[in-house]
């Protein structure tokens, strides 16, 4: 190596790593002794009821150790390492759960390892890059580039998170509260449109009988008269038992499918809609449901804000995915964003339809489709034409899923 490609290669970079090698003895010692002590206290202790919890308390301060070198690697060596999750706290399970997370936390104990395999490594790498600042200068880069490389390889090995394990738990926490959340809104709407609607109704219903039975032997037209009026209630209170129960789940489509089930959704749209479903057999009943409501209220919001002519509904599995596309030549504007509350640019409030909750407008609809891993994705330029296209995971139904009325 010549003189000029040596001093090319000092850059700032290598500059960091001599600064991370020279500075891993001092702090693989002091991570040595803690994992070292820490173990055998509380290992040594576990006889006693002090034991595990003075165990867990360590094992907390080793992912504290972690998160120090994650961020003296990430700031020295320039490598991009996430933090892991965090566990959860005592109130979302209580005490004894609490101290058995932390007592198996995969996080602390590939921590503890790091230390103890650490010391070793930052003594052979600290006492090279000495050497080689005195005596071995121009090879020093290489020296430098080479011992960092297996530095980012233990950090990426033992205190990195599992990628896709951490990420794919923290996702479903936020998906499992959006289901809460949503399931929670369901009941809360169920039991305002019962209460407001049909209980009002029977209510009133009681009363109005109630008075034509004192009438009928006094004045008989006129209880006649309050017999009918009742029976009027009744069909208006059938009615909206029935739109509620359609909104809860719809038998038609418990009885007959998908198909069936949007071509009756279609036939109250606004505008003319063609439907045409192509699947090889019929989904699970969760993946149904929830492909039923995002058509639903996709044709709402078609009805109310998009001016259009015509509506096309296409439903077919690709894969592992069952794909709905939902479009129509309105005047386009719909967004994700759902800016000012709509789901469509200028319209009035997008109200949300069928499994309620969980937001209104184009939001809450890719919230919702989100908890089940799935994605909604909105192609609806200003003037239109609008195409929202719904991807969900395909189960087929298992055998006796979708029982017969």
């Amino acid at each position: 190596m010549t003189a000029r490609t040596a001093r090319i290669s000092f850059d700032r970079q290598i500059w960091l790593e001599v600064v991370y090698l020279l500075t891993s003895f001092p702090a693989a010692v002091i991570g040595f002794v803690y994992a070292i002590t820490m173990v055998s206290v509380g290992a040594g202790m576990l006889v006693t009821v002090v034991g595990a919890p003075l165990l867990a308390l360590g094992l907390a301060g080793a992912r504290l150790l972690g998160r120090a070198e994650r961020a003296r690697a990430r700031a020295l060596l320039g490598i991009r390492i996430e933090e892991p999750s965090a566990l959860p706290g005592p109130s979302q399970g209580g005490v004894l759960p609490w101290l058995w997370e932390r007592l198996k936390d995969p996080v602390a104990w590939r921590a503890v390892l790091y230390e103890v395999v650490r010391l070793p490594w930052g003594v052979l790498t600290f006492s090279v890059i000495l050497v080689a600042l005195l005596v071995l200068w121009p090879v020093l880069p290489l020296l430098v580039r080479g011992l960092s490389n297996v530095d980012r390889i233990l950090v990426r090995g033992l205190l990195s998170p599992s990628d896709d394990l951490e990420r794919r738990i923290a996702q479903l926490e936020s998906d499992r509260g959006l289901v809460v959340d949503t399931a929670a809104a369901d009941l809360r709407r169920i039991e305002r449109d019962l209460h407001d609607g049909a209980q009002a109704r029977l209510v009133a219903l009681a009363m109005d009988l109630g008075l034509a039975k004192e009438k009928l032997t006094e004045d008989p037209q006129a209880a006649a008269r309050m017999v009918d009026e009742a029976h009027g209630e009744v069909k208006i209170a059938l009615q909206e038992l029935r739109d509620l129960a359609r909104g809860i789940h719809p038998a038609v489509l418990t009885d007959r499918g998908l198909d069936a089930a949007l071509s009756a959704i279609a036939t109250r749209c606004t505008v003319p809609v063609t439907v045409d479903v192509d699947l090889p057999q019929r989904p699970a009943p969760a993946i149904e449901g929830i492909a039923y409501f995002t058509v639903s209220e996709l044709l709402q919001n078609i009805s109310k804000h998009a001016h259009a002519h015509t509506a096309t509904i296409d439903v077919w599995q690709a894969d592992d995915r069952l794909l709905i596309r939902v479009g129509d030549d309105g005047r386009g504007g719909a967004r994700l964003d759902g800016a000012g509350g709509t789901g469509r640019s200028g319209g009035a409030g997008t109200e949300g339809t069928g499994s309620g909750g969980g937001g209104t407008g184009m939001a809450g609809l890719a919230e919702r489709i989100g908890a089940v891993d799935g994605v909604l994705l909105v192609d609806s330029p200003v003037g239109g034409p609008t195409v929202v296209t719904a991807e969900l995971p395909w189960r087929p139904a298992t055998e006796g899923a979708h029982p017969v009325r």
